[in-house]
């Protein structure tokens, strides 16, 4: 058992005998009480305090808090959310979700609704210790079912972080049978133009005992395309962009990185849709050649399962007419649609808060974010 070599107690979620104290301390932060109240406001925090005592499983935690405060959000910031391909997956057994990453909460929030909502076991989410900023949201995420992944370790120890990261994640889906959430590579796709690191896929493989393509088998890989209407946070991403092209030293703080989570959990999305691509283990084990050929094509093998499965708006053949100057589109989409997006399009830049605000240039970011899902979309279909 993997178990057996590695001591995950520092970076796993809390098991049921912790929950209580975990449920104690979060419950003496002002903010998370204001957060509940915000949530359910029919619900006294007395009364709230005495559920979570009952509580015995993160999945009921889950069950009971998260999932009808996901319903709350959903009636604020969405049209509506549809799923498709579950029906490729199989109840009993664990899988390796690995999706596109628009959104920092709501990517694994909304993917373990769907799975609850549908009778599935929730996953466990990977979240990067970056995110972390305070002691409550560690807490929190903790009892949400998440395990963390260090970051920005001195080199030295990055080789025991990612054997100790790859064996947990080994030892949940293979040990345990506990599916996991983590996204195809390290931080949002800015310009949405979203593909997989190798360097996971090698984390990945780290802690099996065959070939790095049967490694990679065993972890039931299953693919997911994440599909939002609208990406809330596209201007703040927009914004990044240009500090970066003017301070090639430019790294976001802490409160920005809030700013980020706040915005992507309150901003409107418009419709949403998940699309569950099926495991991906048949087509792995018929890949060759050495490590790094083998993860380049099967990065490219998961790419093109969450690329071919996105679900195509009309705000990106808008944005692709627009960005590219072209009419290829416009018959799929009406005039007041054009200009209700090129309304909303000059309200996100007039959300920018910059000194010296490069208009044209953040405009083409935000159309770029819209235009590249098509663009991958068409490439994937070709």
């Amino acid at each position: 058992m993997i178990m057996d070599t590695y001591n995950f107690d520092e970076i796993r979620p809390f098991d049921s005998s912790e929950l209580q104290e975990a449920f104690a301390l979060l419950m003496k932060n002002e903010t998370v009480r204001s957060f509940i109240r915000q949530i359910f406001p029919q619900i006294p925090l007395e009364l709230v305090e005495t559920q979570l005592k009952q509580i015995k499983t993160s999945y009921e935690f889950q069950k009971l808090f998260i999932y009808p405060a996901i319903e709350t959000f959903l009636r604020k910031i969405a049209n509506g959310i549809t799923f498709s391909g579950l029906e490729n997956l199989d109840k009993k057994q664990a899988y390796l979700f690995i999706t596109n990453h628009r959104d920092i909460v709501l990517d694994s929030a909304l993917l373990n609704y769907i799975l609850m909502q549908n009778q599935f076991n929730t996953t466990e989410i990977a979240i990067g210790d970056n995110l972390l900023i305070k002691d409550w949201i560690k807490t929190f995420v903790r009892v949400n079912r998440s395990f963390i992944i260090q970051r920005n370790a001195p080199i030295r120890q990055m080789v025991e972080i990612l054997n100790r990261q790859s064996a947990y994640i080994r030892h949940a889906i293979v040990d345990r049978n506990q599916s996991i959430w983590i996204a195809q590579r390290e931080g949002r796709a800015k310009d949405s133009n979203d593909v997989t690191q190798e360097s996971i896929l090698k984390m990945f493989a780290l802690n099996g005992k065959n070939s790095f393509n049967e490694n990679l088998q065993e972890l039931h890989i299953c693919p997911v395309s994440i599909s939002y209407e609208y990406d809330s946070c596209d201007y703040l991403k927009a914004k990044e962009f240009q500090q970066k092209r003017d301070n090639s030293s430019f790294k976001k703080l802490q409160a920005d990185d809030m700013e980020n989570m706040s915005v992507g959990i309150n901003g409107y999305k418009g419709k949403i849709h998940f699309h569950f691509c099926g495991e991906i283990s048949d087509k792995i084990a018929q890949i060759e050649g050495n490590k790094n050929e083998q993860s380049e094509q099967i990065a490219k093998l998961i790419d093109k399962n969450i690329h071919a499965n996105y679900f195509i708006y009309n705000c990106n053949k808008i944005a692709f007419d627009l960005l590219q100057n072209t009419t290829k589109y416009s018959n799929e989409y009406t005039p007041e649609e054009k200009q209700k997006f090129e309304e909303l399009l000059n309200e996100k830049i007039a959300n920018i808060k910059l000194e010296s605000k490069d208009v044209d240039f953040l405009r083409t970011k935000i159309l770029e974010m819209y235009a590249n899902v098509l663009i991958n979309y068409e490439k994937a279909h070709c």
